[in-house]
């Protein structure tokens, strides 16, 4: 079993479970600082009730893309093709998003958080409003992890033991910050899994704009007529010609290249459209990550302040 698969989700997982590990935390300590511990049963059946929603989205999204490999129908082909670009897609999106904006809002997380619960509180139902806090906390992380799952597709048991083990990290670090009181560099913790994570989406972007070439591949041989899709001179079909093939000297399947791969996006191919899509996305959403880590600027005094 090539554990290497494991690396990708382990590094998403661990990132997106530390959230939530943040959250469930913060409403934890609240509950107990208002005197309303007995409401944590609603928090730990929230926790409960976001990961099955994300596994079974995970075993839905998974079931499909299964019976779509296995399926002798003429555009099974072209629907899987489509159906990972499209999760690539979203997956790109959505870590991306929250790659910039969690990073910008992790400053007023904690404020943001124990300001829902104390609205909770204040009403009648109190612990079904702190169960949909915690289940979506979890559930969006989850989902997030769960499509990035999807737009892999890695068959096997690495990709899940990655997800698994990421998960276990998450808790284990919730329970040294919430029970332990260990301190944990958090800042520098998200800074470097925010690094690994961008590289990590940046190799998505290749990965997504394959199956989009081999989806109209697929839809083009199944109607020649349609050929002029196909504008490319090489055995690809819209990437444009090669720009990078490095299978002799340093293979994306084989040691060191295959780890390279798992965390930094490396291909032993490379098409030009595939090349200037991730220079652009790593450009993009690079410098938007590490101005989003840039302290807020100080406000500037209003003219009643300064009279």
């Amino acid at each position: 079993m090539d554990l290497t698969a494991a690396l990708p989700t382990f590094v998403v997982t661990l990132r997106e479970g530390v959230e939530a590990a943040l959250v469930v935390g913060i409403v934890l300590a609240c509950l107990s600082k208002a005197g309303q511990s007995r409401l944590n049963s609603w928090v730990y059946g929230g926790i409960g009730a976001g990961l099955a929603g994300s596994v079974l989205v995970g075993v839905l999204l998974g079931g499909v893309l299964a019976a779509l490999n296995q399926s002798q129908q003429r555009y099974a082909p072209v629907l899987r093709q489509a159906m990972e670009a499209g999760f690539g897609l979203v997956a790109i999106a959505l870590l991306s998003w929250m790659l910039v904006w969690m990073t910008r809002q992790a400053r007023s997380l904690k404020a943001e958080v124990e300001g829902a619960v104390t609205s909770a509180l204040q009403q009648d139902g109190a612990g079904w409003g702190v169960f949909g806090l915690i289940t979506i906390a979890v559930l969006r992380e989850g989902f997030e992890t769960v499509l990035f799952l999807a737009a892999q597709f890695q068959e096997g048991l690495a990709p899940a033991l990655g997800a698994v083990a990421g998960l276990v990290g998450a808790v284990v670090i919730g329970i040294l910050l919430f029970q332990l009181g260990v301190k944990i560099n958090l800042r520098r913790f998200f800074q470097v899994m925010g690094v690994l994570l961008l590289l990590i989406v940046s190799g998505l972007v290749i990965s997504m704009l394959r199956h989009v070439d081999m989806a109209i591949a697929a839809w083009v041989q199944l109607h020649p007529d349609l050929s002029y899709l196909c504008f490319s001179a090489g055995p690809d079909c819209v990437l444009g010609p090669q720009v990078w093939d490095a299978r002799a000297v340093l293979p994306d399947k084989q040691f060191p290249g295959v780890l390279l791969k798992a965390l930094l996006g490396y291909r032993d191919q490379l098409y030009l459209g595939q090349a200037i899509a991730y220079l652009a996305f790593l450009g993009t959403v690079g410098w938007l990550y590490f101005q989003s880590l840039s302290p807020a600027a100080p406000k500037a005094p209003s003219l009643q302040q300064k009279a």
